[in-house]
């Protein structure tokens, strides 16, 4: 259920910064017939800027609407808010739960233990962690995610965005078969494929799940060649959607391609003239446009 192509969906914006629950829609059934899973209210739905009824709304409409496992973004920099989050999402429907390391307080391990050990005793659905210390500046390592994977069976994988290949290989082989790390990052998807993860939970999923199932299928298929050769035709997407912070140029990307999305929220403003000038350029090379 949590393994494959899954995109950290973009949460549309009407011109008035309301929620676009219709573009909600949209956007699933453009990226739902090639996905694995959706995870709505992440970073990428710019989970930061929406209130905890917003998040809720759109965790809940999502669960009503989607035809695949949802996998509800849940976390916070304090742990009663990311219990309180956890069991809103629960109650919504989703299939999971994803929580983010506690940002800006930088947890020691201890902390990091007792932040998952507290949400894993409160909620029943599947948790996933995730780890992306360059938004956090919180690092959970190796041996406490062991800890963890081992001490709660609810605890079943991590979303590592660390960049760290030597440390996502540790986590592969300190923790149980079933655990499943999912590459955060467009970029390592086929290196951790490869490496023994599970899939990715994607930005470039949003623009490309086509390309992106392709990519995994021919990987899954043993057609190591042909994977390898997605992956390079990727490339300038994924380089392109990180022109500037994420989700800035994939919201432009949709919107050139005529899909939802809406400016984002503030303190995030609208990608340039420059940028946008690129990322167009890789849309149509990609025949996306």
């Amino acid at each position: 259920m949590f393994e494959g192509i899954i995109p950290a969906l973009v949460t549309p914006f009407k011109e008035n910064f309301d929620v676009d629950y219709e573009g909600i829609a949209k956007l699933l059934d453009y990226v739902e017939k090639h996905v694995d899973a959706v995870v709505p209210a992440g970073t990428t739905g710019e989970s930061a800027t929406l209130s905890y009824q917003e998040h809720i709304e759109v965790v809940k409409y999502v669960c009503e609407v989607a035809n695949v496992p949802v996998i509800a973004g849940a976390g916070s920099n304090s742990t009663r808010e990311a219990v309180f989050l956890g069991k809103e999402v629960e109650k919504a429907g989703a299939d999971a739960a994803m929580f983010i390391t506690p940002y800006y307080n930088k947890p020691n391990k201890e902390g990091l233990y007792q932040h998952y050990k507290k949400i894993a005793e409160e909620i029943s659905i599947p948790i996933i962690i995730y780890n992306v210390p360059s938004r956090t500046a919180c690092n959970i390592t190796p041996d406490v995610v062991e800890r963890l994977a081992n001490d709660f069976d609810n605890i079943i994988g991590i979303k590592e965005a660390s960049g760290n290949l030597k440390q996502i290989c540790e986590i592969i082989n300190r923790t149980p078969d079933d655990f499943v790390l999912l590459s955060g990052d467009d970029f390592l998807t086929l290196p951790i494929l490869m490496l023994g993860g599970k899939g990715v939970i994607s930005v470039a999923a949003n623009v490309a799940p086509h390309l992106m199932k392709e990519m995994y299928l021919a990987f899954k298929e043993g057609d190591i060649e042909k994977a390898r050769e997605f992956h390079y035709r990727l490339m300038p997407l994924f380089r392109v959607l990180f022109i500037d912070t994420n989700p800035i140029p994939v919201k432009k990307a949709l919107e050139l391609m005529g899909l939802p999305a809406g400016k984002p929220r503030l303190p995030l403003v609208e990608l340039d003239e420059e940028k946008t000038k690129k990322v167009e350029e890789v849309l149509r090379s990609l025949e996306l446009l």
